[in-house]
C-alpha cells in the first residue's frame, strides 16, 4: 500500500512540500545558520576526537533560542559535514577525524603515502557527496516504506545483520585471515567489559571505576590508528604525508585534482560501488542504533566484493576503490539515520539521538505522524541534507588545495600537532584520565601488533559491532526461552545468519588449506602422501 502511495499520487506532492522546505532554507537567516553548519561540521570532523555527536551536543542548547527548524536543521547540517570531513585527517595522518571514518584510514593513507594524496582526497570528497546525496534522495522519497521495513525487524533480525558484518571481517584481513579472524575476537572480548546492558551486574571490571563504564573506542582508534603511526615515523624517519598526487597518481587523480564535479572515468570506475553503497548504507543507517560507522564497516567489506579480482586483492595496500567503499556507505547511511528517527521516534545512531533530544527540547515528538503534523519542519531538513551533500560536493576544489598545504608542515612539527590533538581528543570524549592510558597503551600494542602483521582494524571492527549485537542476540533468547532456532524461524534472520556462516567460514577453511598446503610443501609431505 504505501509503494502505492509513493509510485501514485505522493510523489507530486513530496515534490511540491520539497521545494517548500528550500524556500525555506535559502532564507537569509537559515543560509546564515547552514553556513555555521558547515562549517562547525566539517571542523568537527576533521579533528581528530572532536567528532559530529560531540558538536551537536555543544549546539543543541543554543538551538532552544531559535525556531525548531532553523535549529533543528543547523543540527542536521553539521552531522552531514562532519560525517564527510572525517576522511580528510583518516587520510593525511591515519587518525580518523571521526568513528565513521575508521574504514578509510586502511586505503586513504597509504594512498597518501604512494604520493596519491589529491587522488584521495578527491575520491572521499565525490563518494561522501553521491552517498549522501542517494541516501537523502531514499529518505524523501521512502520514508515511510523503509519505516515500515524497519519497525517490522526485532532482535533476531539485527543481531544477524551484525553477525554478517562482523563475518565480513575476514575479507580485511586478506592475506591472513586468521590473524584477522583473532583480532577481531579480541575486540569482541574488549565489548564486553563493563556493565552487563541487560542486568547490570559488573563483569571484568577487576573492582575498577574505569572499566565499569567500559572501554570506550575513541581512545582506543586514536590509538591504535593515530599514536602506533606516530611511532612508526619517529623509528623509521618516513615523510608523514607523501607527493599529494604528483609523481606516482594514476590518470584518475590528474582528472580530479582540484575539479569541482568528477569526470565520467570517476562515474566508470566507482558505478558500481556508488550504486550499491548507496542503497546499502542508506538501510543499515535504518537500522536503529548502526548509525553510520556500522555503515562504512560493511560498505568497505561490500566494495571489495564488487571489484575485479586484481583490484580486491589490493584493497588495504591503497587503493581508490577503498576510499569510495566507505566514504559511499556512511555518508548514506548519515541520511538513512533520519528515518527511524523521524517516523518512528527512534534514533538511528547516536548523533541523531542527541537530534531527538533537540526534537523534545522544542515540544516535537517524532514519530508516525510527524510529517503530517510538521511538514515544513520535515521538508526543511531534507532540503538542507540535500543542500549540504551537495555543496560538500561543490567545496571539493578548495578542500583539495586547502589541505594539499598541509604537507608544506615541517615533519616535527606535524607529528606535535597530531600527539596534542590524539591526547585531546582521547580526554575530551569522557574526561577521564584514564582513557589516556588506553589510549597510550593501545598505540604502543598496535605498533608491535602491525610489525607482527596483525592488522588492527577488525580488533576495531570487533570492539564497535559486538556491544550492538549482545543486547539483541540475548534478548532474543529470553523471549524464546533459551531455543536458539529463534534465529532461524524468522526469514530475514535465517538468511542473514546463513550467508554470515558461509561468509566466514569459506575464506577461514580456503586459507587454513593453503597453510595446510604450504606446510607440506616445506616438508616435503606432498611426494610422500603420493
Amino acid at each position: 500500500m504505501v509503494v502505492d502511495t509513493v509510485a501514485s499520487g505522493a510523489v507530486p506532492l513530496i515534490i511540491q512540500d520539497l521545494i517548500a522546505g528550500f524556500g525555506n532554507v535559502l532564507t537569509p537567516f537559515n543560509m546564515f545558520l547552514f553556513a555555521i553548519g558547515i562549517t562547525l561540521g566539517m571542523m568537527s570532523g576533521a579533528i581528530p576526537g572532536l567528532n559530529g555527536t560531540m558538536t551537536v551536543v555543544l549546539m543543541v542548547p543554543i538551538t532552544y533560542a531559535m525556531a525548531p527548524d532553523s535549529g533543528i536543521m543547523m543540527l542536521a547540517v553539521i552531522y552531514a559535514a562532519a560525517v564527510y570531513a572525517g576522511s580528510i585527517s583518516a587520510i593525511l595522518f591515519k587518525v580518523p577525524g571521526a568513528p565513521e571514518a575508521i574504514m578509510t584510514t586502511l586505503d586513504g593513507y597509504p594512498m597518501n603515502q604512494n604520493g596519491q594524496l589529491r587522488e584521495a582526497i578527491s575520491t572521499a570528497v565525490f563518494a561522501s557527496a553521491f552517498g549522501g546525496i542517494v541516501g537523502t534522495l531514499i529518505l524523501i522519497f521512502f520514508s515511510p516504506l523503509l519505516a515500515e521495513f524497519a519497525i517490522q525487524l526485532s532482535d533476531p533480525e539485527f543481531f544477524a545483520v551484525i553477525l554478517l558484518g562482523l563475518a565480513l571481517v575476514s575479507t580485511i584481513g586478506a592475506g591472513n585471515i586468521t590473524k584477522a579472524t583473532m583480532m577481531m575476537c579480541f575486540g569482541l572480548f574488549l565489548g564486553v567489559f563493563g556493565f552487563d546492558p541487560l542486568t547490570g551486574v559488573p563483569r571484568f571490571t577487576f573492582e575498577s571505576n574505569y572499566l565499569a563504564s567500559g572501554i570506550d573506542f575513541i581512545p582506543v582508534i586514536l590509538g591504535v590508528f593515530a599514536f602506533s603511526e606516530v611511532l612508526k615515523q619517529i623509528q623509521s624517519g618516513g615523510s608523514l604525508i607523501g607527493g599529494g598526487g604528483e609523481g606516482g597518481g594514476s590518470d584518475l587523480s590528474q582528472a580530479t585534482s582540484g575539479s569541482m564535479f568528477p569526470p565520467l572515468s570517476y562515474f566508470k570506475r566507482f558505478g558500481r560501488i556508488i550504486g550499491v553503497n548507496s542503497v546499502m548504507g542508506t538501510i543499515v543507517g535504518v537500522l536503529p542504533g548502526a548509525g553510520a560507522t556500522t555503515g562504512a564497516l560493511f560498505g568497505y567489506t561490500f566494495g571489495q566484493r564488487l571489484v575485479p579480482k586484481s583490484v580486491r586483492e589490493k584493497f588495504g595496500s591503497g587503493v581508490p576503490e577503498g576510499v569510495a567503499a566507505p566514504e559511499t556507505a556512511n555518508n548514506a547511511a548519515a541520511s538513512g539515520a533520519f528515518v527511524p528517527l523521524l517516523t518512528l521516534g527512534i534514533p538511528g545512531s547516536a548523533t541523531t539521538a542527541v537530534i531527538l533530544a533537540a526534537f523534545i527540547l522544542h515540544g516535537i515528538r517524532p514519530g508516525p505522524s510527524l510529517i503530517d503534523q510538521q511538514g515544513p519542519l520535515v521538508y526543511t531538513i531534507f532540503a538542507a541534507l540535500l543542500l549540504a551533500n551537495v555543496a560538500i560536493l561543490l567545496l571539493n576544489k578548495p578542500v583539495v588545495r586547502l589541505f594539499l598545504q598541509v604537507r608544506h608542515i615541517p615533519r616535527e612539527l606535524l607529528l606535535s600537532l597530531i600527539v596534542i590533538f590524539t591526547v585531546v581528543g582521547a580526554f575530551a570524549t569522557r574526561n577521564i584520565m584514564a582513557d589516556l592510558w588506553t589510549m597510550f597503551i593501545f598505540g604502543v600494542a598496535a605498533y608491535y601488533l602491525e610489525k607482527y602483521n596483525y592488522s588492527v582494524a577488525p580488533m576495531v571492527i570487533g570492539l564497535v559491532l559486538g556491544p550492538l549485537a549482545e543486547p539483541s542476540l540475548r534478548r532474543s533468547l529470553t523471549k524464546a526461552g533459551g531455543d536458539w532456532m529463534v534465529f532461524f524461524q524468522r526469514p530475514v534472520s535465517a538468511v542473514m545468519i546463513t550467508l554470515a556462516v558461509l561468509t566466514f567460514f569459506i575464506p577461514l577453511i580456503m586459507d587454513s588449506t593453503q597453510f595446510g598446503d604450504r606446510i607440506r610443501e616445506q616438508f616435503g609431505l606432498t611426494e610422500l602422501e603420493q
